[in-house]
């Protein structure tokens, strides 16, 4: 973790095991909801193992914001961020275990520490960034770009998440999900 945050923005080695000390280690099992929609986020999440999937439901059918993957930070961060209910599931894919740390002490160590406020403020325009290129491409290019860019950026997840998740996450039909998979290079 410590390595990851520092990719970010440098921080003073105090300051920074610190705020690593305050989090703790937490495992859930494969398809577990760990943040329900309605629900407040009371923890910022980092992936060591395992993948996540973020989703919303619209008469009955899930639609994809993200997956989480180590090493990555996972949860809902509207929610934790805002410290009101998600609109929004959390769910494990497979078996995984995280750092979290819950949103009082966050917030305090934040306040504490300019340095902190700093590398916080860096990671949320980066968030920003990806959602924003995430929002260009699913407006802008066809479902084979977004395929091949997925595929590119994540090559590890065609294989541990199901067709249809991803699917959906590029929104693009199952269907024509099947096609694409077998007739596009990886």
């Amino acid at each position: 973790m410590k390595k990851y945050l520092s990719s970010f923005y440098n921080i003073s080695e105090e300051i920074l095991e610190e705020y690593i000390s305050h989090w703790s280690e937490y495992s859930v099992p494969r398809k577990s909801i760990i943040t329900e929609c309605d629900r407040t986020e009371h923890y910022l999440y980092f992936v060591k193992d395992g993948i996540q999937k973020s989703y919303y439901l619209n008469e009955g059918k899930q639609h994809f914001m993200f997956f989480a993957y180590a090493p990555s930070f996972s949860g809902i961060v509207e929610s934790f961020l805002t410290q009101t209910p998600s609109k929004y599931y959390l769910e494990t894919i497979t078996d995984s275990t995280f750092l979290r740390i819950p949103y009082a002490k966050h917030a305090q160590l934040i306040k504490e520490h300019r340095e902190l406020e700093t590398l916080f403020r860096i990671i949320t325009e980066q968030f920003l960034m990806g959602i924003i290129e995430r929002h260009h491409q699913l407006m802008a290019f066809n479902t084979e770009t977004r395929f091949k860019k997925f595929t590119k950026r994540s090559p590890h997840l065609i294989n541990m998440v199901s067709q249809k998740d991803i699917a959906s996450y590029l929104r693009i039909d199952p269907t024509n999900y099947s096609k694409l998979i077998n007739t596009v290079k990886i």
